[in-house]
């Protein structure tokens, strides 16, 4: 039935993914044991969100600067598209907005962002099959991330993670 899919409908599937972002996002399919690389895009996009909540907006920033400075690659390509600072940013313009203007979720209170909350959002809003293990898929998205930044970036993206993700970042 797959090879009488009209060709349309295959590219309206997902959005495109950019060749010099395949290398990063197979990283993360395969250590995550996730099914392709737009599974690996979409907890990666997942995994970011949840990080850029626990940092400030100039943090967030600096990493996206950072995960930008990568050579572009022109690409004729059209089912390949999405830059890593692309999944840095947040997709939906709303949360996008909102995340500029508030504060980091790290105080005392209903929102704060401990590791467990972490865990369970990056499960829950990133579709996790049961089978996954939540830990080993963002320790996956760390690992393949951490070798995108500086080492002062990395140490600072430390600073704002909670105590066993902290842990987690720092393993992968």
């Amino acid at each position: 039935m797959e090879a009488n899919t009209p060709k349309i409908l295959d590219e309206a599937q997902s959005s495109p993914i950019d060749p010099k972002d395949r290398p990063f996002l197979e990283k993360v399919m395969v250590k995550a044991k996730l099914g392709d690389v737009f599974d690996a895009r979409d907890i990666t996009e997942v995994v970011y969100r949840v990080m850029r909540d626990l940092m400030t907006t100039e943090a967030a920033d600096r990493v996206a600067e950072e995960l930008g400075n990568k050579p572009a690659e022109i690409s004729d390509d059209k089912a390949l598209q999405n830059t890593i600072v692309d999944l840095w940013k947040d997709t939906n313009p709303i949360v996008g907005f909102l995340s500029r203007v508030r504060p980091p979720w790290q105080g005392p209170g209903i929102f704060k962002i401990d590791s467990d909350r972490f865990l369970f959002r990056v499960a829950n809003e990133g579709g996790l099959q049961p089978e996954l293990d939540r830990e080993e898929v963002v320790k996956a998205v760390f690992s393949a991330t951490k070798d995108e930044l500086s080492p002062e970036r990395i140490q600072e993206i430390a600073s704002w993670l909670p105590d066993h993700v902290r842990k987690l970042w720092e393993e992968a």
